[in-house]
C-alpha cells in the first residue's frame, strides 16, 4: 500500500507560481510511475501530468504544456510539480497518483493523495 500525500496548494494571483510536492511512503517509490490529476469545481477530474519511474520521460496535458514541470527525487520519494504562469482556470483540487506504469497513472491510477487546493485569483 502506497500513501501519498500533497503540499503546497494556496492561493496566488494569476501569472503567478507554485511548486506542489507528493511525499510516498513506499520504499519502492522509484518503481512507480507518478502523475498529478486535477478537479475543478463541478468538472471531473482530469489528467495533468506523469512521469516515468527514472524520470526520463514524461507526459502533459494540453492545456498545462509550457507552464507546468513535473519531476521527481526518488532518494526522497518525492514527487514535483512546478506551476508556472498560473490562470484562474487552473483552480482545482490537485491530486497526486501513482502506478505501475504511466499508461496506468494516466487511466487508472493504483493509488492517489488526498489532494491540495490551488486557487488561482483574477
Amino acid at each position: 500500500q502506497v500513501q501519498l500525500v500533497e503540499s503546497g496548494g494556496g492561493l496566488v494571483q494569476a501569472g503567478g507560481s507554485l511548486r506542489l510536492s507528493c511525499a510516498a511512503s513506499e520504499r519502492t517509490f522509484s518503481n512507480y510511475a507518478m502523475g498529478w490529476f486535477r478537479q475543478a469545481p463541478g468538472k471531473e477530474r482530469e489528467f495533468v501530468t506523469s512521469i516515468t519511474w527514472s524520470g526520463s520521460t514524461t507526459s502533459y496535458a494540453d492545456s498545462v504544456k509550457g507552464r507546468f514541470t513535473i519531476s521527481r527525487d526518488n532518494a526522497k520519494n518525492t514527487v514535483y510539480l512546478q506551476m508556472n504562469s498560473l490562470k484562474p482556470e487552473d483552480t482545482a483540487v490537485y491530486y497526486c497518483a501513482a502506478g505501475r506504469s504511466p499508461t496506468r497513472v494516466a487511466r487508472s491510477p493504483d493509488y492517489w493523495g488526498q489532494g491540495t487546493q490551488v486557487t488561482v485569483s483574477s
